[in-house]
């Protein structure tokens, strides 16, 4: 699945002038937690979120340290804090180098960002204009759309075993001394497991092949002596 599949459009956004006011306001209004920042051509300024007003001195959240501490950080750094946590306009609190997507990434590509950088949204830039917004609603929409609603059509007991069989043997976590028996639409997994954490495991593989109307499971754990590998 790629970004422009899940990505919002229109996108709501501020221009670098906004007062912090009114990007707070539009937030809320609009139930969101971050902004792109753009020029009036389009292009991407930076990115305001709920996170960059978090330390404000009008709430008293700004960050305090001890007379020695300010001594370290340094007067560049401190009168740099000072314009995030009193600056009245969006260009003053903003981050300026915001991590972006294109339509043609991979959402598993945004997935990774989100996580490795902490944030909720990335603006999708094209020819460095925004053209959409990907958030992490727009990866559980996406992800709704795809999980199954509704029982599907009777499936034969042997072809669902096949396809339990089948992902089993692609996972590296284990699964090779297990085994499957299937009736009238039920698994039952039988034979041995390595880690306690892979029966939950094997029932969440037998849960997801269509067709599937229960799982037992009957799985013994064997715990092996240390220093034992398995090939």
């Amino acid at each position: 699945m790629i970004v422009e599949a899940v990505m919002t459009t229109p996108v709501i956004s501020v221009e670098p002038s906004t007062t912090i006011a009114e990007a707070a306001k539009l937030m809320l209004a609009e139930r969101i937690s971050g902004l792109p920042v753009t020029t009036r051509d389009g292009m991407l300024a930076g990115m305001i979120s709920e996170g960059d007003l978090l330390r404000r001195g009008e709430l008293g959240t700004e960050r305090r340290r001890s007379s020695w501490l300010e001594f370290l950080v340094g007067p560049g750094k401190l009168a740099d804090e000072y314009v995030r946590t009193h600056g009245r306009r969006v260009e003053q609190v903003m981050s300026t180098d915001p991590v972006t997507t294109r339509r043609d990434a991979l959402l598993e590509e945004v997935v990774t960002a989100m996580s490795r950088h902490q944030i909720k949204r990335l603006p999708v830039l094209e020819n460095g204009k925004v053209v959409g917004i990907v958030a992490r609603s727009d990866v559980l929409r996406a992800l709704a759309r795809t999980l199954p609603t509704a029982s599907p059509a009777t499936i034969a007991d042997d072809e669902i075993r096949k396809a339990v069989l089948a992902e089993l043997d692609k996972q590296s976590w284990g699964g090779r001394f297990i085994r499957v028996h299937v009736e009238n639409g039920v698994v039952s997994l039988t034979g041995a497991i390595l880690d306690e954490r892979e029966r939950q495991a094997a029932k969440v593989v037998a849960e997801n092949v269509p067709g599937v109307q229960a799982v037992t499971d009957q799985l013994t754990w064997f715990e092996l002596p240390a220093g034992i590998l398995m090939g």
